[in-house]
C-alpha cells in the first residue's frame, strides 16, 4: 500500500495547486476521465466553459447576418462547415488536455498520476481502478475536486435511445437538423443559441412557465419572451415517454392542454448535474454529505476528516470555474500553512449565461429580497436609454440593481443584453470593497457614449435616502 504526502482526486482546478512550493511534497493525482476520452483537466476545459464560449462566440457571428437587415447592412449566411468548426475547436483543446496528463505523468518528478476509477475504502485510503489492476493508496491529506456529470432523468424508453449530453453533444459528427432540448437552464441556452444560430431547428422541453427560472424574474421573463420568437418552445410539459422512431427521437409530452410529441435528429438532456460524490464513494472516507449530495465542507473548505478538503463543483453551492479557483486558492494556502487557514469568500459569487441575448448576475434578485425581508430600492435602465444602445437598435436589454436605501451599498444586479457579463464586472467590484451607489456614479469618469453608461444611469436613477 503506498502512501503519499498528498492526494488530489480530480486534474480540473485541484491540478493548479501544485507549483514550485510543493516539489518536496510526494503527491498523486487520480483522474478518472470525464468524457469518451477519458480527457485531463477537468470539465470546464473539455466539456464546459472554454469549448462552450468557442462555439457561443462562432454562433454570435453566425447570427449577425440576421441583425444586420434592421441596421440597413445586407448580409447572407451562406453556410455552416460543422466539421470544420468543431474540430477547429477541439484541435486547440486536446492537445492543451493530453499536455497537461503529459506533464503531470512525464514532467513533475514528484508526481504519480493515476488514471482511472477510484473510491474511497475507508479514511485517507483510496483505491484506484486502472488498466493495469488495482492499487490502494493512502496519504496525509487529500484533497477531493472531482465534480460532476451530467443528470439523465427516468423517463420511460430513454435508456433504449441514444442521448446526448454537454459530454459529447459538441462532438456530433454532422449538423443534425433538428434537436429537442430538454432543460431550460443555462446549459440548454446557451446551446439552443448555438445551435439555431447556426441553421438547426431547435426545441426547448422544460417544466416551468418560463427559461432560467433562476434569475430575476424579470430578466427570466424577458428572455423567456425573446426565445419564443427563435426556438419552439414546449413550457409547462412533463416528458412522460421517448421512443425512438426510425432515425428520429420521439418524445411524448403531457400539458395543461393534453398530450403532445416532438421530434428530432438528436436530444440534449439538459436538466442539471450532480456531484461524483457517490462514484468516489466519499461517505465510505469518512466524509459528511449534506442534504445536496455533495460533500460538507467549512469556510477553510476542510471536510469532516481532519487532513481532508473538497472543492469545486462536488463540494460549492455555485458550479462555477471562478468559484473552484478561487478555493484553489483557499486549499492551496491551507495545505501551505495549516496553522494559519484562510476562509473562502463566497458573498459575491456572480454567473453568466452567454446566450442569445446574453445574461450576467451577481448578490440578491427582487425575489430573494422580498423573500429575506431585505430592505432595498432597485433601478432599471434600458439599453435603449443610451448612446450606444441607439447605435446597436437594441430594444430587449435592460439592467437593473438593487441596493440598499439608506447606505448605497449595492445589493445586487442582474443584465440582460451585449455583453452582459463584461458590464456586469464593476458592479462585482463596488460590492466586493464596498463602493456605495453614490460614489460609484459620480466619482468617476464613464466614457460617453460607451455601453458602462448603462450602470451610470442605472445607479444615479435609484431612490435612495
Amino acid at each position: 500500500m503506498r502512501h503519499f504526502d498528498l492526494v488530489i482526486i480530480g486534474s480540473g482546478s485541484g491540478n493548479s495547486i501544485l507549483d514550485d512550493r510543493f516539489a518536496d511534497w510526494n503527491v498523486a493525482i487520480v483522474e478518472k476521465g470525464i468524457g469518451p476520452n477519458d480527457a485531463y483537466g477537468g470539465t470546464c476545459l473539455n466539456v464546459g466553459c472554454i469549448p462552450t464560449k468557442m462555439f457561443v462566440h462562432t454562433a454570435d457571428v453566425a447570427g449577425a447576418p440576421s441583425a444586420g437587415a434592421g441596421l440597413g447592412v445586407d448580409l447572407d449566411l451562406r453556410g455552416v462547415r460543422w466539421p470544420e468548426i468543431r474540430d477547429r475547436i477541439f484541435g486547440r483543446i486536446d492537445p492543451i488536455s493530453e499536455g497537461g496528463r503529459r506533464y503531470r505523468a512525464e514532467g513533475s518528478p514528484n508526481v504519480t498520476l493515476y488514471s482511472g476509477n477510484a473510491a474511497f475504502t475507508g479514511v485517507k485510503q483510496l483505491s484506484v481502478q486502472t488498466g493495469s489492476g488495482s492499487e490502494t493508496i493512502t496519504a496525509d491529506r487529500f484533497v477531493v475536486a472531482a465534480g460532476g456529470r451530467p443528470v439523465i432523468p427516468d423517463v420511460p424508453g430513454l435508456d433504449q435511445i441514444e442521448v446526448r449530453t454537454s459530454d459529447d453533444v459538441m462532438r456530433l459528427e454532422e449538423l443534425p437538423r433538428r434537436v429537442i432540448i430538454m432543460g431550460t437552464g443555462f446549459i440548454g441556452a446557451e446551446f439552443a443559441h448555438v445551435f439555431s444560430s447556426l441553421g438547426v431547428e431547435v426545441t426547448m422541453i422544460g417544466r416551468s412557465n418560463r427559461v432560467l427560472r433562476a434569475e430575476d424574474t424579470d430578466v427570466s421573463t424577458r428572455f423567456t419572451e425573446i426565445a419564443t420568437e427563435r426556438w419552439d418552445l414546449r413550457l409547462n410539459r412533463k416528458v412522460v415517454s421517448a421512443e425512438k422512431v426510425g432515425d428520429q427521437v420521439r418524445l411524448n409530452l403531457e400539458g395543461p392542454d393534453g398530450e403532445d410529441t416532438v421530434e428530432a435528429d438528436e436530444l440534449l438532456i439538459a436538466v442539471g448535474r450532480t456531484p461524483n460524490t457517490d462514484l468516489i464513494d466519499a461517505a465510505a472516507g469518512g466524509m459528511e454529505i449534506n442534504d445536496a449530495g455533495k460533500i460538507a465542507v467549512d469556510d477553510t473548505q476542510r471536510t469532516s476528516v481532519d487532513g481532508v478538503w473538497a472543492l469545486g463543483d462536488i463540494s460549492s453551492d455555485h458550479e462555477l470555474k471562478h468559484v473552484a479557483n478561487h478555493e484553489t486558492r483557499v486549499v492551496q494556502h491551507n495545505l501551505l500553512h495549516p496553522e494559519a487557514p484562510i476562509a473562502s469568500d463566497h458573498r459575491f459569487v456572480p454567473h453568466a449565461v452567454f446566450s442569445g441575448p446574453q445574461i450576467a448576475s451577481v448578490g440578491l434578485t427582487e425575489q430573494e429580497a422580498r423573500q429575506r425581508g431585505v430592505e432595498y430600492v432597485s433601478s432599471t435602465e434600458d439599453y435603449a436609454g443610451i448612446a450606444y444602445g441607439w447605435a446597436m437598435e437594441d430594444t430587449t436589454g435592460f439592467a437593473k440593481i438593487l441596493a440598499d436605501p439608506n447606505t448605497g451599498l449595492l445589493l445586487g444586479a442582474h443584465i440582460i443584453g451585449p455583453q452582459a457579463p463584461t458590464l456586469l464586472q464593476p458592479i462585482i467590484q463596488a460590492m466586493h470593497f464596498g463602493l456605495d451607489a453614490r460614489s460609484m456614479a459620480r466619482g468617476q469618469y464613464w466614457i460617453h457614449p460607451a455601453m458602462p453608461e448603462l450602470l451610470e444611469n442605472a445607479l444615479l436613477n435609484l431612490p435612495l435616502n
